[in-house]
């Protein structure tokens, strides 16, 4: 950790395997310390990301053409790699620039990345031998799984460095070059992950690093040979890039493969048969591990009002026990959230919870950026099931109750389901099994 506070290296884009310096720079601050600089980057022009996909598409034909063990042993290369000799390394530049406490950094980007790398050799082994299994008389019939006509650009998050890694390495482990955008938040860990790459022997070309201006980038999805988008972040902005890749369908030489995940609202509905102590500590844990900044963390909760008095009183004094800090402090659960827009954008939707009628806040409710961006783990009581932080992602540390009436419970499993446009994640707490087949059923295409 204090290897990564002093150095703060000068980042380049990567183009071709060449460092590429625009001069056109940022930086990348600790969200918990925001006086403290861990790297300044270059950011890639709308030339340089256009020379990106150029030299994706020139590095296509030999990557393409190598043998699976030899792309496949880049990846396994780097696991060991990531699992050794860079895990302390990666372990605090995520602790420090994204914000995540040590057990949250290491089930990350290394642990998970660390999957993802020897998964994706074990499944398109397994992809690769699935072939056709009768052949008529004379006939031999084979199946050939060809790359994308293109290169894969590659868009990834703050939240998970692993992410970032996976969707450069599925797309490349099949045969496929990429562009990779990251998050301007995440520049130094993803910088570890392409130099671990390269010293794991990954030719030139197969992954191109370009941080930089979404205005920039991304004007590589009308580019002619796009062959896919690969995509992890707000609804909002994947809506945007899905819109304009239809809207330039005939300009492709083939049709892009877009592949996103977006948003979510989780929800935990809690039956009065629930147990209380294991609805408090998974609420917990959901709601407020690494800030709420998770597309499946806890934001929505349905209690009956006959547990809300114990569920209320445990709740509310875990809540309180939690410690939050600095990244440098091993003991803390919580830390800062990502960023100042961040920041700003959480405290609007607690300050206006405190101004509304239907609300109350129970636990949290503190904000402070003069050090760094800490939002304190709030808990909104609200009488109204559509409030709005009932209803829209916050990505921040806020949960949002509703107490409800028992013998109402089916009715509300129709409310859980119609109450927010998001799909992704949720829990049912009950102990009665026609309950939990009840709940399961209403809420299938909720989660």
């Amino acid at each position: 950790m204090d290897k990564v506070l002093a150095e703060c290296p000068d980042i380049p884009c990567i183009v071709g395997g060449k460092e590429v310096r625009t001069g056109k720079t940022s930086k990348q601050i600790m969200p918990s310390n925001k006086s403290h600089t861990l790297c300044t980057y270059h950011q890639a022009d709308q030339k340089t990301a256009m020379e990106a996909a150029h030299a994706a598409l020139e590095a296509k034909t030999h990557w393409e053409n190598l043998p699976f063990a030899d792309r496949a042993s880049v990846f396994l290369k780097a696991a060991d790699l990531l699992a050794t000799k860079y895990r302390a390394e990666i372990c605090a530049a995520t602790m420090l620039g994204t914000g995540k406490n040590v057990w949250q950094a290491e089930v990350d980007c290394t642990v998970e990345t660390i999957d993802f790398w020897r998964f994706g050799v074990k499944y398109a082994t397994e992809i690769y031998a699935m072939q056709p299994p009768e052949n008529d008389f004379g006939v031999w019939n084979r199946m050939e799984y060809r790359p994308l006509e293109g290169f894969v650009l590659a868009v990834t998050p703050f939240n998970f460095l692993a992410i970032g890694a996976n969707l450069n390495s599925s797309p490349n482990i099949m045969g496929n070059t990429t562009v990779w955008k990251p998050a301007d938040t995440t520049i130094l860990g993803s910088w570890l992950i392409y130099k671990i790459l390269k010293e794991a022997g990954l030719p030139d070309g197969v992954v191109n690093f370009v941080p930089g201006q979404p205005v920039d980038i991304g004007k590589l999805i009308t580019h002619p040979n796009l062959g896919g988008l690969h995509f992890t972040g707000s609804t909002k902005t994947f809506n945007h890039m899905w819109k304009t890749v239809a809207d330039n369908l005939d300009t492709y030489h083939a049709y892009p493969r877009v592949v996103g995940e977006t948003g979510g609202k989780n929800f935990h509905v809690i039956h009065e048969s629930a147990d209380v102590d294991h609805v408090v500590n998974s609420t917990v844990r959901g709601a407020f591990e690494y800030q709420g900044q998770k597309c499946s963390a806890t934001s929505r909760m349905y209690v009956p009002s006959n547990l809300w008095p114990q569920i209320k009183e445990k709740l509310v004094a875990a809540t309180k026990a939690i410690k939050q800090g600095c990244v440098t402090d091993f003991e803390v659960f919580m830390t800062a959230v990502i960023d100042e827009t961040a920041f700003d954008r959480i405290s609007k939707y607690i300050a206006d919870a405190k101004a509304s009628s239907s609300c109350e806040i129970i636990a949290g409710g503190g904000c402070d950026k003069s050090k760094g961006f800490f939002v304190e783990p709030t808990i909104i009581e609200t009488t109204d099931m559509n409030y709005t932080t009932m209803r829209e992602e916050i990505f921040g540390p806020v949960l949002t109750i509703y107490v409800y009436d028992p013998a109402h419970f089916s009715s509300v499993l129709t409310a859980v389901d119609k109450g927010s446009s998001y799909a992704l994640t949720g829990s049912i707490f009950a102990q009665d099994r026609y309950v939990i087949a009840e709940a399961a059923a209403a809420l299938r295409n909720s989660a």
